[in-house]
């Protein structure tokens, strides 16, 4: 296990102070907007740590086990409780993005655990933010930052020549009409690696045809959404007038023919939080967490079925 940091202060605050670290209910003018370019500058403290294994079986050593052993207690808690705001919405906790989390933090740790604390410590450590191994508003809003900056930039609209029309056998929709199966080709192509890696894992029981390919009765991992153009967004938009800024973007990557939604299980794209904890916890979406990222794709951390393919396209070379 990495060496756990903690810096003294910090030991001292929670053993003192307890549960009134912080406080779970978190009023809407007190939430930063994490989109900000100065966000994750205006959350660092600078701390030093100290490392608890050199302390050996000291007084110090053991009032890390103890902070450990609180925080924990303190994230049961928050996992459901932490009052917070994204795209102009409350939100209730964090057990959503627990997947996300995990991988952030490199462990299979469950969040109750002291070794969830432990890895969150060192994670705070290395962004600079307050280490206390708390998954609390200013952590929560440094990963929102750190999600949301691995997302597509240039959310310029494709052109036709960048564009294919996908087979229908690809999307969720058999009767999804030609001009709403146009994917960027550069993301076309890394997505079908990625759906014959996961065709491979034999653990996900994903359907296939004699010829290796997904099934026309599978359902998971089909395309959902590819490329909408400016008009069709609108459409969408008019149609959602309530969705918000965590909903329909005015500025959208599906612009891009880059971003894709795919079927990771309930109803394909609700954002409700009681369908979107059944789709968090779907062997494809935790398959994807763990896996798209090698095949060019990040998350939309707050939509489980969007996936982006933030790889620039490969400039085309000079043949001899």
């Amino acid at each position: 296990m990495k060496h756990l940091k903690f810096h003294l202060f910090a030991i001292v605050l929670i053993g003192v102070g307890g549960a009134a670290l912080f406080n779970t209910e978190i009023g809407r003018s007190q939430s930063p907007d994490p989109t900000r370019r100065d966000f994750t500058q205006a959350i660092k403290p600078a701390l030093k740590p100290i490392d608890s294994e050199t302390s050996g079986r000291s007084p110090s050593a053991t009032s890390t086990s103890s902070v450990l052993a609180l925080a924990a207690i303190q994230n049961q808690s928050l996992q459901t409780n932490l009052n917070w705001l994204f795209g102009g919405k409350q939100q209730k906790g964090w057990y959503l993005y627990t997947p996300l989390i995990s991988r952030l933090l490199e462990t299979n740790e469950k969040p109750d655990t002291e070794g969830f604390a432990s890895a969150l410590s060192n994670w705070q450590h290395r962004f600079n933010l307050s280490v206390n191994g708390v998954l609390d508003e200013q952590s929560l809003y440094a990963m929102v930052a750190e999600w949301q900056g691995q997302r597509i930039k240039d959310r310029t609209v494709a052109s036709q020549d960048q564009l294919l029309t996908a087979p229908i056998a690809d999307f969720y929709d058999p009767t999804r009409e030609d001009q709403l199966r146009q994917v960027e080709k550069n993301t076309y192509a890394a997505y079908q690696k990625m759906i014959r890696a996961a065709v491979a894992d034999r653990s996900l029981g994903l359907a296939v045809d004699k010829d290796g390919h997904l099934a026309a009765s599978e359902k998971y991992l089909k395309i959902v959404s590819a490329f909408r153009s400016r008009e069709y967004q609108d459409q969408l938009r008019q149609k959602s007038p309530n969705a918000g800024r965590a909903g329909l973007a005015i500025n959208s990557p599906h612009f891009t023919g880059r971003a894709l939604d795919l079927y990771v299980g309930g109803d394909p794209v609700d954002t409700t939080d009681s369908n979107r904890a059944i789709q968090v916890q779907t062997p494809v979406y935790l398959w994807l967490v763990r896996n798209a990222e090698s095949f060019g794709f990040r998350p939309y951390y707050y939509e489980p079925w969007h996936w982006e393919y933030v790889v620039e396209p490969a400039q085309p070379q000079n043949k001899p």
